[in-house]
């Protein structure tokens, strides 16, 4: 089957591309990515709470997270680790949920990627959302995030 213009123009379209250089080594920021301990101080955007409710690092292994907006709204996004290649690579695929675990979105496949920059660490995400409304939502979410991971690097 061949896709005409309009589909890959939509997946254009709904594709999340962020690049970003962190003043940090590839192995912290990997880290940051795949230990509890480091996610909880910047994982959401500006002003969420975030706990690890559930991380089985491996592929295969399933995550689940809480996060508390500074109004006290609650979500929760959950999913499985599909790839994981230390410190360079990984690949989850994941939704939003209720509190019960109950998916309320369609599932994202998000891949990260971690190159080492001369002692400092690009990152790159990508993923390809259901909507472009989604995929909005999403880029001032992972960018207040990126925020955060940056000023709690400089810190760790």
């Amino acid at each position: 089957m061949t896709l005409g213009n309009d589909a890959a123009t939509d997946l254009d379209q709904r594709t999340l591309l962020i690049e970003r250089i962190f003043d940090a080594p590839r192995d912290l920021v990997f880290k940051a990515w795949t230990d509890p301990n480091h996610m909880k101080h910047w994982w959401g955007p500006r002003g969420f709470e975030s706990t690890v409710l559930t991380m089985d690092f491996r592929t295969g292994g399933a995550y689940r997270i809480h996060m508390r907006s500074p109004e006290n709204t609650d979500h929760w996004s959950q999913g499985i680790y599909r790839e994981i290649i230390p410190p360079e690579r990984l690949v989850m695929v994941g939704s939003w949920t209720d509190e019960q675990g109950n998916p309320t979105t369609p599932e994202t496949t998000t891949t990260v990627t971690f190159e080492d920059r001369g002692g400092k660490t690009q990152l790159t995400l990508h993923a390809v959302f259901e909507t472009v409304t989604a995929r909005d939502a999403h880029r001032g979410g992972w960018n207040s995030s990126f925020e955060r991971l940056a000023a709690y690097l400089a810190k760790v």
